[in-house]
C-alpha cells in the first residue's frame, strides 16, 4: 500500500512541476506571433556570436533610433543600415520590443518577480527596451509622464543589474 501512495504522489509532483512548467508566462509574448508581411520568426534573437555582439554595440555607438509611434529603426550609418542581419535587428524592435508605457511597466512587474537568471534573448531584448525607453525619455516634455518614464528606466536597470549578478 505504501508503495501505491510512493507512486501516486511522485506521479503528481511531476505533473504539478510539468505545469507550472508550461504555463510560466513570457516576457517577450510578440516574439512567438508570427506577423504576415514581415521579415517573421519565431522568437527572433540578433545574437548569434561575439561578432554580433560586437555589430550590435557599433550600431548602438552610431546612433541607432527605435521610434515607437511610426515602429520604425533608424541608423544613421548607411553602411551599417544595409547589413543582411540587421533585418532581424528589425523585426525586434518594431515587433517584439513594447513601445507603450504599460506594456513596458507590465515588463519590469514580471522582471522584477523572477528568481532566475533572464534567458540570453530575453536579456538581449530588455536591453533594447532600455535603450527604447532612454530615447523616449528624452523626447518627452511633460513633467509627470518624464516622471513615469524615468521610474521605469531604473526599474528596467535594476533588473538588467540584478541579472548581472551572481547568484
Amino acid at each position: 500500500m505504501a508503495q501505491w501512495w510512493t507512486l501516486l504522489t511522485v506521479v503528481y509532483l511531476c505533473s504539478y512541476c510539468a505545469a507550472s512548467q508550461h504555463h510560466r508566462k513570457a516576457l517577450y509574448p510578440s516574439a512567438y506571433r508570427i506577423k504576415r508581411g514581415t521579415y517573421s520568426l519565431i522568437n527572433p534573437t540578433f545574437q548569434h556570436s561575439v561578432e554580433d555582439i560586437k555589430l550590435l554595440f557599433e550600431i548602438l555607438l552610431a546612433g541607432m533610433q527605435i521610434q515607437g509611434d511610426e515602429h520604425t529603426l533608424l541608423i544613421p550609418d548607411e553602411e551599417l543600415a544595409s547589413l543582411r542581419s540587421v533585418e532581424k535587428l528589425e523585426v525586434i524592435c518594431e515587433e517584439v520590443l513594447p513601445k507603450r508605457l504599460s506594456d513596458i511597466r507590465r515588463l519590469t512587474a514580471e522582471l522584477t518577480q523572477r528568481r532566475q537568471p533572464l534567458s540570453w534573448q530575453d536579456f538581449e531584448r530588455t536591453v533594447l527596451t532600455l535603450v527604447y525607453t532612454t530615447q523616449t525619455l528624452a523626447r518627452i516634455t511633460n513633467k509627470h509622464q518624464k516622471e513615469m518614464w524615468t521610474d521605469t528606466l531604473i526599474q528596467l536597470f535594476q533588473a538588467l543589474q540584478k541579472d548581472l549578478k551572481p547568484f
